[in-house]
């Protein structure tokens, strides 16, 4: 039960992950998580290193979604200046947004990779779907209050993966 928490890959940053290296492993679509995966939760704005970043997703034909559980005038905010496509209020853990993403940028499941910074959410979500997941060190300290309560089960069940040797990383 516990391994659908574990992650794929982990990363310290979205900017880590290679466009090259995802095109070259056959992937056509980024479902992407927006609070403390792209951005700061509260900053409502891509970064100019993250703008960089999609522009090369972008010329190697990636398509890119986002699949937030926040508000739709928080995410819209975010994506519209950006020109891409999201999906508010994903109810993540559950894959249903997720499956309607792949859906949207007509491509098969296997064609896509899930990034976020949480495993409650991103990670089991992605998982339960059938999603190669990357997880990434959240871009703030800080969270939301909704998001506290999973950070303190996600310490919890990190430990449990180290303790069993199956962690890759290290924080």
């Amino acid at each position: 039960m516990l391994k659908q928490f574990l992650p794929n890959e982990h990363v310290k940053s979205i900017l880590d992950i290679s466009p090259e290296d995802l095109k070259a492993k056959g992937v056509k679509g980024i479902i992407t998580d927006l609070d403390n995966t792209l951005v700061e939760w509260d900053r409502p704005s891509a970064t100019p290193q993250l703008i960089k970043w999609f522009d090369e997703v972008k010329k190697q034909n990636i398509q890119v979604t986002i699949v937030s559980n926040n508000n739709e005038a928080r995410v819209k905010f975010f994506s519209d200046p950006l020109k891409i496509p999201f999906i508010y209020r994903a109810k993540k853990p559950m894959s249903a947004a997720f499956h309607r993403a792949v859906k949207q940028m007509g491509i098969k499941k296997e064609e896509a990779v899930v990034i976020g910074d949480q495993l409650l959410t991103d990670v089991l979500g992605g998982n339960r779907g059938g999603f190669h997941t990357i997880l990434v060190v959240p871009v703030a300290q800080t969270d939301g209050l909704g998001t506290k309560f999973n950070r303190f089960a996600e310490r919890r069940i990190l430990n449990w993966f180290r303790k069993k040797g199956m962690l890759q990383w290290e924080d």
